[in-house]
């Protein structure tokens, strides 16, 4: 089976016979290379495999992520300060090289070589993770017992389990940065965007896919967590492994019925977006009888486009020097780059929602912590725990928004996704706003029962208020999860040019990413600004005596001043309708 079916070349389609023309598609072929068939390849069989693959990793990658900071202040000894800082940095490289991985697979290797060879990369990291964690660290030396009294001893980090564990982590961040976007990519692969049916279906594979992303998470948090907090770290890492083993097993196991897309340039597509910004830079200068070549040129593109970013028409116009007709731009490359210059002012004000979605594991989790957790007699739920609502009201809600929702959507509006992309995600931000405005009405009832108690000066102290109280929250915030990011997923992959649906994907995941970041900005900004006088500031570490529903309501206007700009931008946007293939 030869290593070019992973990547077929645009003059394979040629040997397909007339009896198949009306049962392949144009656009891929099968895994031997030949003009892929409708009836037994890609659509909901090959996305299955994806999907399931998407489980086993998502497990495999919350087992390390999600309790990380504990095994740094624990078994590896740093403190709490340094600790944070490690995860942040590996969190923010987790966000930055999936665009590494895209730009790999849209310009040289493929989605399935990427795929594959990001997989192994992972699995690589994941094992040297569990390995690192066999070796004796500073928890083994930290205490003696001797006649039934414990002496501490102070040892530093193993130096060469740090150093193997932190490589280890890095390489798993490596094999992330491929793997992600890739696989939803070549998940959306599988459905022909030009099938009025497949396109319905892929705009429900997006749907279903954070399905099992969530389903994942959830699994994971709720065993792997709590393997490696109670029975062994060694176990816990060699679970996620075993895992992510699995889930490239899947990946595998599906290879027969995939759709691979063809190449349809001989050029990377940078490289072509690139020599339009240069070659419209050039001609800007271009004078009123040279115009007429370039409005003569903009005939072949879509009148509503062509009046958008008038200013790379002109990359149209020959240049007496460059007479290679391979070295001219096209009308497709204009609107290759005009689609992605349409998509930044949507990415700007998504980054709110981001910020939204920032809060839940650590405000919404310090709420938590000084409520009262007791749900069963002698059960206390951990704080951190409250986060699996977010994925339970995910995991509830999708099946309901994709088989009760849409199509009753679908019937008012001729929408084939019930609504556009656009306005999911708009409606997203709004449930986010609305969100935040519970919560902080939450918050500040909490303050006022913590005054009536008089536990305001008590930092650790139990406010007599149920936990239950922050459950609205949660799940207003799943059902913003539902629609924005699953929104967001689809927007960018459908609309950025069919050779950069890995990028697209991974310009989704840099929203959060980013997101982040401006969330840790936006805390120490409020934190200098109220953090002068006696009761700390907003955000003080009391958070009986801070104000964190003005914090809550900062974000509430955050929300909706973005929302105002999220549809001012949405409300001129053009769809590019060509790339839904």
């Amino acid at each position: 089976m030869a290593i070019s079916a992973y990547i077929p070349t645009a003059e394979q389609p040629e040997t397909q016979t007339p009896g198949l023309l009306e049962e392949t598609l144009s656009t891929t072929v099968d895994y031997k290379g030949r003009p892929a068939k409708k009836s037994d390849s890609g659509r909901w069989r090959s996305a299955s495999f994806l999907i399931a693959a998407e489980v086993a990793e998502r497990f495999a990658y919350y087992g390390i992520s999600s309790n990380l900071i504990t095994y740094l202040t624990g078994p590896l000894g740093f403190t709490t300060a340094s600790a944070a800082e490690n995860v942040n940095a590996w969190s923010g490289t987790d966000m930055l090289l999936p665009f590494v991985g895209a730009f790999a697979a849209d310009s040289f290797l493929g989605c399935y070589r990427t795929i594959v060879i990001s997989s192994v990369i992972y699995v690589v990291g994941l094992g040297l993770l569990t390995l690192s964690a066999t070796l004796p660290s500073p928890s083994a030396c930290s205490s003696q017992n001797t006649s039934n009294i414990i002496i501490m001893k102070s040892c530093s980090p193993c130096q060469l389990q740090v150093i193997l564990f932190l490589f280890s982590l890095y390489l798993i961040a490596v094999g992330l940065g491929g793997q992600k976007p890739c696989l939803e990519a070549f998940g959306a692969d599988q459905f022909d965007g030009e099938d009025p049916e497949e396109r319905k279906a892929k705009s429900s594979f997006f749907n279903w896919w954070f399905f099992g992303t969530c389903g994942g998470v959830l699994i994971s948090l709720l065993t792997l967590v709590y393997i490696q907090d109670n029975w062994s770290w060694v176990l816990g890492f060699g679970i996620s492994c075993i895992s992510m083993i699995l889930s490239l097993f899947l990946f595998l196991l599906g290879f027969p019925t995939y759709r691979y897309k063809i190449k349809r340039h001989d050029k990377q597509p940078f490289a072509r977006i690139g020599r339009l910004f240069v070659a419209a830079i050039r001609n800007r200068k271009a004078t009123t009888p040279v115009i007429a070549f370039e409005e003569e040129g903009c005939q072949n593109l879509p009148l509503t486009t062509s009046q958008q970013f008038r200013f790379l028409n002109k990359a149209l116009l020959p240049r007496d020097d460059l007479n290679d007709p391979e070295n001219l731009c096209s009308a497709d490359d204009i609107e290759e780059a005009k689609a992605a210059l349409r998509l930044i002012p949507i990415w700007i004000t998504s980054l709110v929602f981001a910020i939204t979605i920032a809060q839940r594991p650590t405000y919404f989790t310090m709420q938590g912590k000084t409520m009262d957790r007791m749900i069963l007699p002698g059960f206390e739920v951990p704080a951190a725990s409250l986060q699996a609502m977010t994925s339970i009201t995910i995991l509830v809600f999708i099946p309901i928004y994709d088989r009760i929702f849409v199509p009753i959507a679908r019937k008012l509006t001729r929408e084939p996704a019930g609504i556009t992309m656009l306005q999911r995600i708009g409606t997203g931000i709004f449930l986010s706003a609305i969100c935040m405005l519970v919560a902080a009405v939450v918050e500040t009832e909490r303050l006022e029962i913590a005054e009536i108690n008089g536990v305001i000066d008590v930092p650790n102290a139990t406010v007599p208020m149920s936990v239950w109280w922050l459950v609205p929250q949660y799940i207003l915030l799943g059902a913003a999860d539902v629609f924005t990011r699953v929104g967001l997923q689809e927007f960018f992959y459908d609309q950025i040019s069919n050779e950069l649906k890995s990028v697209g994907l991974a310009l989704h995941l840099s929203v959060f990413g980013v997101g982040n970041f401006l969330s840790s900005i936006l805390v120490f900004v409020v934190e200098k600004a109220t953090g002068a006088g006696d009761q700390g500031g907003w955000l003080s570490d009391n958070l009986n005596q801070a104000h964190l529903n003005y914090f809550y309501c900062l974000l509430v206007g955050i929300n909706v001043v973005g929302l105002g700009a999220f549809l001012f931008f949405a409300k001129s946007y053009v769809y590019n309708r060509t790339n839904a293939t």
